[in-house]
């Protein structure tokens, strides 16, 4: 817990943001406030009502670009601590609360979608606009952003930007960065900042990027513009492979991609990992899930070159249906968010992802690596009812592990995230970096990746480091995320002077 460095207390607090606001958008229920002060990271001790850290002094909802601005201008006039958010989907620790008094900014109100263009291919949405609800309005019109990620029945365009996210079909689409054309954000003081759509530009840095992924540590996003496709699901091939090892299967996903084409989906699958998507036809094999899309021509293309991959490989198929069935359940929303809820208190069991990148030739070591050291080191490893890891994002160099682990409960709810998330997600990290991989391919920072941030970025931390400084050099927006709360000799929190 950090201490607030404002002089105003929580009902001053209140009292001012609500003279900015309407009175209805500036929420101070005890309960509310509460929720608002973890995110998914935090999941088991939330559904057993331990919240053990600062609570926020108020939750703003604005409605307007204006209203963020004054809402920013007063935070960095009174030193108060900002955690901007949208669909609140995030599992990084990134919504934490670490600091008294802290203001979270709720952007979900701002929810209009702005323009559609068919001719240019862009659409432009506020940041409270649900990814499911543009998606299924571009969709009418032909038309899809490309954008899928497990979270988009309730995910909002603010928080995907501004965590960097990838969705589902990211080896054709890309993942948000390559799909931001323009953006608006507000930074510290009100500062209002619009960065144009246009196709490319070589006027300097490409700024976007100051705005993309800063995990509202800079600035708080309020409108974007992305890119857009024709939807032809008509085109759509489904496959789906069984393989005995998965070194073979994640190297047949690096020769489709190095050869140059790229299926929507381009999965890999641990044996482990298998066995809880795909139960019904796994076999304790290691499972390659693909789909090739697009103009019937490209599909058709993808779909003979997956064909080709896999007519040299020991491999048994899968029918086309049963891959098509499992991707259309794949998204969670509300109710699966619900059913979990239940299922922790019932049963005191949790799964849990951590997500790293690395090289085609490093694939292998690390998921040997981390599967031993868990196995070996991780004190709790009895409790451990799988671990297990897929490749579900591949680029021409490399491509993301993705594990997964499922553990049974042992102790008191309080001390689940020390006794088993942040041991497991330490090791994972550890071995990622050791190889020269990230520690984080889409989750982002948030506030639980930051002991390693120094590490992941090395000599570059000089430019990272900068941005804060220049952005937000009271310190005022989202403490303790990206940025360490500690520097790394250890000294005062670096909150209590300026960046």
């Amino acid at each position: 817990m950090v201490a607030s460095r404002s002089r105003l207390r929580r009902d001053a607090i209140a009292r001012r943001l609500t003279a900015l606001l309407d009175p209805g958008d500036v929420i101070t229920d005890e309960q509310a406030l509460r929720e608002a002060s973890v995110d998914r990271f935090r999941k088991y001790t939330a559904v057993h009502g331990i919240y053990d850290g600062p609570i926020p002094a108020a939750i703003v909802r604005p409605r307007s670009t204006e209203q963020v601005a004054r809402i920013l201008k007063l935070a960095q006039d009174e030193v108060l601590n900002i955690v901007p958010r949208t669909g609140g989907t995030a599992t990084e620790g990134g919504l934490e609360t670490v600091v008294e008094d802290t203001v979270v900014l709720d952007g979900s109100a701002m929810d209009a979608i702005l323009d559609i263009n068919p001719v240019d291919m862009m659409a432009t949405a506020q940041c409270g606009v649900p990814l499911q609800v543009l998606e299924d309005t571009l969709r009418a019109r032909g038309l899809t952003t490309g954008h899928s990620p497990q979270s988009k029945p309730i995910a909002q365009l603010g928080g995907l930007v501004a965590t960097r996210s990838i969705g589902q079909f990211s080896t054709l689409y890309g993942g948000i960065e390559d799909m931001v054309v323009g953006l608006e954000a507000v930074f510290p003081g009100g500062v209002v900042t619009r960065i144009k759509n246009v196709p490319r530009r070589a006027a300097g840095p490409d700024i976007r990027h100051v705005v993309i992924g800063n995990e509202g540590a800079l600035c708080f996003i309020t409108e974007v513009t992305v890119k857009v496709f024709r939807y032809q699901p008509e085109n759509n091939r489904y496959f789906g492979f069984l393989l005995d090892d998965f070194p073979d299967a994640v190297d047949a996903l690096r020769t489709l991609v190095t050869d140059g084409y790229r299926p929507s989906v381009c999965r890999a699958y641990s044996a482990e990992d298998a066995r809880q998507h795909f139960a019904h036809f796994s076999r304790d094999k290691n499972v390659v899930v693909l789909v090739a899309e697009g103009p019937k021509p490209l599909a058709d293309a993808t779909a003979e070159a997956i064909e080709a991959v896999f007519a040299d490989r020991p491999h048994e198929r899968v029918e086309p249906r049963l891959i098509q069935e499992w991707f259309d359940g794949l998204n969670w929303g509300q109710d699966k968010i619900d059913a979990e809820k239940r299922a922790m208190l019932e049963q005191a069991h949790l799964g849990y992802t951590t997500e790293v990148s690395v090289d085609w030739s490093r694939v292998g070591e690390l998921y040997d690596a981390v599967v031993k050291r868990i196995r070996s080191e991780f004190p709790r490893a009895q409790d451990l009812t799988m671990l297990g890891a897929h490749s579900s994002h591949s680029y021409q160099t490399g491509t993301n592990l993705y594990f997964v682990y499922d553990y049974d409960i042992r102790c008191e709810p309080r001390d689940e995230i020390t006794e088993y998330h942040l041991p497991l997600n330490a090791i994972i990290v550890e071995e990622a970096l050791r190889l020269g991989g990230s520690m984080v391919h889409h989750h982002g920072v948030g506030k639980y990746r930051t002991p390693w941030v120094h590490e992941e970025h090395g000599s570059a931390w000089y430019l990272l480091e900068g941005l804060k400084r220049a952005f937000d050099p009271a310190g005022i927006m989202n403490a303790g995320t990206i940025y360490p709360l500690r520097e790394p000799d250890g000294g005062a929190p670096a909150l209590q002077g300026r960046w």
